[in-house]
């Protein structure tokens, strides 16, 4: 039976694909150093082996990737705004992924799927972004995604690891810590409106996201991992809807959802983000049967009701 490793499994995506291989039965091993992780979305996840660690410490990779088949890598310092205030830190993305995939290919692991980001399309006005588009990140954040996009793709060619890249688009929904200012900003909305703050939206509110709610990501992840190599090994894919929402638009839906009657308040746009962001998903059809499970609206619809819950504390 295959092992698999599930990188930054304390984390909102990590912890949600950890759950999904553990209902299917699978054997699941879990690595986090908590810089970002919440220990709580381990709740439920007991029985999976747990290691506590970083990445970019001597030992730790090696350790994590001995016996396992597979890995889902999807630890990362996540956050454009925290990464124009501290590149430094934010590098560190590449450290951890560089000394994963020297660790999984000394313990013959078969496939990396890798967490990429469609912050690496930077600011270009052509929608939607397709994978055949030359890579513009305009944020430290984004340069150490697309980096470990390269180093993806060298050992693929060099070492003949499989590895698989998917670009996430502004993924949202359960499980997504609203508490910290780098937060989704769904996530951070959600949980101001339920408890009666005002959300500050940074620009006019125009901009628009393919916001790509947690059950869509978790399937693209699964599905990838499953293609045949020939698919996928190598390649770069979106993962996402194929739609996008203005911040404006987003904001009557959670209006609604939420109860909330306050006001919105409008601030400087911040450095790094982009204006606009549309995935083109039809490679992801193609090679390995992507197709969103669950649109906004509904998407949305949960992770109000499961924030609702007060799982998490308020922002």
């Amino acid at each position: 039976m295959n092992k698999y490793l599930v990188t930054g499994a304390a984390g909102f995506i990590g912890s949600s694909i950890a759950r999904a291989l553990v209902a299917r039965g699978d054997s699941v091993r879990g690595v986090d150093n908590f810089s970002t992780g919440n220990r709580k979305n381990l709740q439920g996840l007991e029985s999976i082996d747990f290691i506590e660690g970083d990445l970019s410490v001597p030992g730790v990779a090696e350790a994590a990737c001995q016996g396992v088949t597979c890995v889902f890598h999807q630890a990362a310092l996540p956050s454009v705004a925290r990464s124009v205030e501290d590149p430094l830190r934010s590098n560190s993305n590449v450290d951890a992924t560089l000394h994963l995939l020297v660790a999984a290919r000394q313990a013959n692991v078969k496939r990396v799927v890798y967490a990429g980001s469609s912050s690496c399309y930077g600011e270009s006005l052509t929608l939607p972004k397709v994978e055949t588009m030359l890579p513009a990140p305009i944020s430290p954040y984004a340069v150490t995604k697309l980096t470990g996009e390269y180093y993806m793709q060298a050992f693929a060619r060099v070492y003949g690891l499989e590895t698989v890249t998917l670009r996430y688009f502004n993924v949202f929904g359960p499980h997504q810590d609203p508490s910290s200012e780098y937060s989704g900003v769904l996530a951070r909305f959600t949980i101001q409106m339920l408890a009666g703050q005002v959300p500050v939206i940074y620009g006019d509110g125009e901009q628009s996201r393919d916001f790509t709610y947690i059950d869509n990501v978790v399937s693209g992840n699964l599905l990838a991992m499953a293609a045949p190599a020939a698919n996928v090994s190598g390649h770069v894919f979106n993962v996402a809807t194929a739609s996008r929402i203005t911040l404006n638009q987003a904001v009557i839906v959670l209006r609604n959802l939420c109860a909330y009657t306050g006001d919105v308040r409008y601030a400087e746009t911040r450095r790094g983000d982009v204006k606009h962001s549309l995935a083109d998903i039809a490679k992801a059809q193609l090679a390995f049967g992507y197709t969103p499970l669950v649109d906004f609206a509904e998407g949305l619809r949960r992770t109000v009701e499961w924030y609702r819950k007060g799982v998490l504390p308020p922002a």
